[in-house]
């Protein structure tokens, strides 16, 4: 069985590198964990030295960037401080939302329970706004787009959770850890359900968009991550089944640079 790429390069140039990351793979060192494989360490074998201007969870796939040097990590930080940079995310949830839109505005404090989980808290949170699109409903589950403004850890699970919403295979957030099976969702399936393999069994949850401004250039720059396998055969199931697909349901992002690869 081949074994997916720990990253594929979606754009690189002398001052950033956009990868895209696999699921279960940590961004930066973690200090629980500090000998676990690392996106920094498997990218820098390529690219050498690389800044980090910003983080995703490991259970999440999807875009990481990086700048190649300081100068271009000093800008690209000081957007991110700004909340000038647009990120945007795929999540596939349990249930159906009765919103198309919803901004979520909750104090949030990381590391807060027994579990390290992230929760809401009007004492000790800091400042966490979302805002949630739906994009469509199929069967069980229902696609969102999120789109957080602040970069708390978390941030998208745990304002999901306060709305009643737990994301598709969280280990933490969720009491259904359960796959996604296909004979789960498609009514006739003669397949063997004692040799079925899960169309996915990690965190549906997906780094898609990223736009910001180029460090050099100056000019406004946006690029797309694919769905990695996993995520991707159920997105052509689902919008088989249900005619629902969240890659045609989204909203491009604005720029003339968009690169869709």
């Amino acid at each position: 069985m081949t074994v997916p790429a720990d990253y594929t390069v979606l754009y690189a140039d002398d001052a950033i590198v956009v990868l895209n990351k696999k699921s279960g793979l940590l961004v930066a060192a973690d200090r629980y964990d500090p000998l676990a494989p690392r996106l920094d360490l498997c990218a820098e074998k390529e690219f050498g030295h690389l800044y980090a201007v910003h983080r995703i969870d490991k259970d999440t796939s999807g875009i990481v960037l990086y700048a190649r040097t300081a100068a271009a990590h000093r800008h690209i930080s000081e957007q991110f401080e700004k909340r000038q940079i647009k990120k945007v995310y795929h999540c596939l949830v349990h249930g159906h939302p009765l919103w198309q839109h919803l901004t979520v505005d909750l104090t949030l404090q990381p590391d807060g329970d027994k579990r390290h989980r992230t929760v809401v808290s009007h004492r000790f949170g800091k400042p966490s706004v979302t805002d949630f699109y739906l994009m469509g409903t199929c069967g069980p589950f229902s696609w969102i787009e999120a789109r957080p403004l602040t970069g708390r850890t978390h941030q998208i699970r745990a304002h999901l959770q306060a709305q009643g919403f737990s994301i598709v295979c969280d280990p933490l957030y969720s009491g259904n850890q359960r796959p996604v099976l296909l004979s789960d969702i498609k009514r006739k399936w003669n397949g063997d359900t004692a040799k079925e393999r899960p169309l996915l069994s990690r965190l549906a949850l997906h780094a898609y968009s990223l736009s910001f401004i180029h460090p050099v250039s100056y000019e406004p720059f946006s690029v797309n991550a694919p769905y990695p396998k996993d995520l991707e055969a159920v997105r052509r199931q689902l919008a088989k089944l249900f005619t629902v697909d969240p890659l045609s349901a989204t909203p491009r992002a604005e720029s003339e640079h968009f690169l869709d690869t």
